[in-house]
């Protein structure tokens, strides 16, 4: 959904969206990307003006996201036990949204986001705030993350850093493989 709220965002600006920006990009909040774009492009988009439409594109189907089972799984199962938060460069409210639409949202007592005043990844300010929030010295600290950035800002923090894509990987390969109505994964025909 944030893929297609980009495309349609440079779309409506008359851009394109090459194939693996945003991969590269995966965790930085959404004015770095574009004036990322803008330095390797050679354009001069405004960040504040992108980050609005693309936001106001992606809000609503916020409230249809899925939650990654493994992670949530896990989630579910330290909270109250381990102490947990989340350190998004996404904006306060879509991250809000997404939490809520998970049955998430009141597993993490610190949730920090793009909207707060900490540098973003790969800076390791956001996880060492919540670090420092939760009371946890950084080396104690596990990020499951699903960026090059973050997994770069939980290195430099000192953190355990654990790479959730190819768990997306293979949820992603599970959902191409069912059926239109839902079904399970089509098998070839001998």
């Amino acid at each position: 959904m944030h893929i297609l709220a980009w495309q349609e965002t440079l779309a409506s600006l008359g851009r394109v969206l090459p194939p693996g920006f945003l991969g590269r990009h995966q965790g930085m909040t959404t004015e770095h990307i574009v004036e990322s774009y803008n330095r390797t492009y050679g354009d001069d988009l405004d960040p504040g003006e992108i980050c609005r439409e693309k936001n106001r594109r992606v809000y609503p189907a916020l409230a249809e996201v899925r939650e990654i089972a493994d992670v949530a799984d896990l989630a579910r199962r330290y909270a109250g036990v381990l102490p947990m938060a989340v350190a998004s460069g996404g904006k306060a409210a879509n991250v809000r949204r997404t939490l809520e639409a998970t049955g998430l949202a009141g597993l993490f007592p610190v949730v920090l986001t793009a909207d707060d005043d900490l540098a973003p990844k790969p800076a390791p300010d956001l996880f060492l705030a919540a670090a420092r929030l939760l009371g946890v010295e950084p080396h104690y600290c596990q990020v499951f993350e699903d960026g090059d950035p973050g997994l770069e800002a939980a290195r430099t923090a000192g953190m355990i850093a654990t790479d959730i894509r190819p768990i997306l990987a293979r949820r992603e390969g599970r959902n191409r493989n069912r059926t239109e109505s839902g079904g399970e994964p089509c098998r070839p025909r001998p």
